[in-house]
């Protein structure tokens, strides 16, 4: 396709039916994200299918300019438009000569499997993973179990937005059946638990409900399904296990059925959200915490690595200390984790948001949801005596918020979060106090994460997939003093026009 994409175009036009349109802002650090439209939602469509195929033959042309077997696995999430979506991507990919074996509906760790599991080089999992509807994206690799980095992400917007794609002979398309099930049985080889474990597995209607009970069911859970159905109308929340309002329901549900346990899953199926028997809502961070623990155990001298939104308990917990483990804090993001994990050999990587990279022994280096499922109920398996919730109270007590997320436009937010790091930087030269505390760090690897004296901390830095800040905070003080560092960063970014509201606050 050797046309020039648009920026932008009327969505109710001659002009969007015939000119390729691809918003530059959705090609992200590691992944690909547009607004692609609902149907008379009055909203402008950041992509079109003229420009999804450009996309693909960006994607193939950059396959042959790296060198790599010109083969591909391809899948799509549970959306209504997903499809559609899929099989213009995959035209372009036919196009630049790549021979594109597509697996079907599939979770992104599926499509991850598929790179080992049909010797591809290539993946192309065509998901919008939490996003509302209306959004629809790409996460893509040429070297599993790695996902696309800033560096390919880059190359790969400059090929689609100059046009420099180049068609080539050669391309193919073939369905390949029977993935899903490799996939699942791949999951569960050689997993029993040896205890029951009743669990509510929510999936939010999302593309999880096609997988998550026959996988848990596999290995011995007593399996509660909750909107496990497939609707891509997401009738009771959106699937995302950071979201309140699908943890609420995740604990509602386990103190209806009385539940060990509550496993909630994203769109695409990569992250695993936890409610204790309880009914309290676990942060992925903290669950990641209780897995080192049991799998430190296990593993001597174990490698963890963490992102920078992740509580400080895995640098200052004494039973990581006392079995060894050693814990990398780097750059939030899928990618940037799963690379991380895969340069340090680590046994496992951490992401607040849900991500976990289980490597070998384990799994194989990307996230899935439902090996950290599996993981879950494996350490309850492996402490029969212990609840959900005693686990969670045997953690060093801290104060911790949700990921919240003040709208900030793509084309702003990363000036902004600069501002916001020179301001901080600026606080802790003069030696400005918060409740009463010195900043005692400044951690610029990804936004800042300043921390104080007595060990709180709040983060501010860029999204990487949507057009917003991410503002966390946590203290190992008191409420008193994560409300206090939080009112502190509230306040400054109030100060900027660019900012809009949060969708949740503490």
């Amino acid at each position: 396709m050797t046309r020039t994409p648009r920026p932008a175009i009327a969505t109710n036009s001659y002009e969007f039916e015939t000119e390729i349109l691809v918003k530059p802002t959705g090609f992200r650090e590691y992944d690909a994200r547009w607004y692609f439209g609902l149907p008379n939602d009055g909203k402008t469509s950041d992509l079109n299918l003229y420009g999804v195929q450009a996309l693909g033959e960006g994607l193939g042309t950059l396959m042959h300019e790296r060198g790599v077997d010109p083969k591909i696995a391809v899948g799509h999430d549970f959306r209504h438009y997903s499809l559609s979506i899929k099989q213009a991507l995959m035209l372009g990919l036919v196009n630049a000569g790549i021979e594109v074996l597509d697996i079907g509906l599939a979770l992104s760790p599926m499509a991850y499997f598929a790179q080992f599991h049909l010797d591809c080089a290539g993946v192309a999992m065509v998901t919008a993973s939490h996003n509302s509807n209306g959004w629809t994206g790409v996460k893509m690799g040429i070297e599993a179990p790695l996902t696309f980095g800033p560096d390919e992400m880059s190359r790969l917007k400059e090929i689609v937005l100059n046009a420099e794609s180049k068609p080539r002979a050669g391309g193919s398309y073939r369905f390949v059946d029977g993935v899903r099930q490799a996939f699942i049985d791949d999951l569960v080889k050689d997993i029993k638990l040896k205890n029951k474990i009743k669990i509510v597995a929510a999936c939010g209607n999302g593309t999880a409900g096609a997988f998550a009970e026959d996988v848990l069911t596999a290995i011995g859970a007593e399996v509660v399904a909750v909107e496990c159905e497939l609707d891509y109308n997401f009738p009771k929340y959106n699937p995302n296990p950071e979201d309140m309002k699908m943890l609420h329901a995740m604990a509602d549900a386990v103190k209806e059925h009385g539940a060990d346990v509550a496993l909630g899953f994203d769109g695409d199926g990569d992250r695993c959200g936890v409610v204790d028997n309880e009914g309290e809502e676990i942060f992925a961070d903290k669950v990641g915490v209780m897995l080192a623990r049991d799998l430190s155990a296990i593993h001597e001298n174990a490698q963890f690595v963490v992102d920078v939104k992740s509580t400080g308990l895995y640098h200052t917990d004494p039973v990581l200390i006392a079995n060894g483990a050693k814990t990398d804090y780097y750059k939030t993001g899928h990618s940037y984790i799963k690379r991380r994990v895969n340069e340090l050999d680590a046994l496992v990587g951490f992401e607040k948001s849900g991500h976990y990279f289980f490597n070998a022994p384990i799994g194989r280096g990307y996230d899935c949801g439902l090996t950290s499922a599996i993981a879950i109920l494996q350490m309850l398996d492996r402490n029969p005596d212990k609840s959900m919730a005693d686990l969670r109270r045997a953690l060093p007590k801290t104060w911790g918020s949700p990921t919240m997320s003040p709208y900030c436009s793509d084309e702003e937010k990363y000036g902004v979060v600069e501002r916001v790091i020179a301001d901080y930087q600026a606080a802790f030269a003069a030696g400005e106090l918060i409740n009463g505390k010195k900043i005692t760090d400044i951690n610029t690897v990804n936004g800042v994460r300043l921390t104080l004296e007595d060990g709180t901390w709040g983060l501010v830095r860029a999204s990487s997939n949507t057009p917003n800040l991410v503002v966390v905070v946590e203290s190992p003080a008191s409420e008193v003093a994560k409300d206090a560092i939080f009112k502190d960063i509230d306040t400054r970014l109030s100060a900027y026009p660019e900012i809009g509201e949060y969708d949740q606050k503490i």
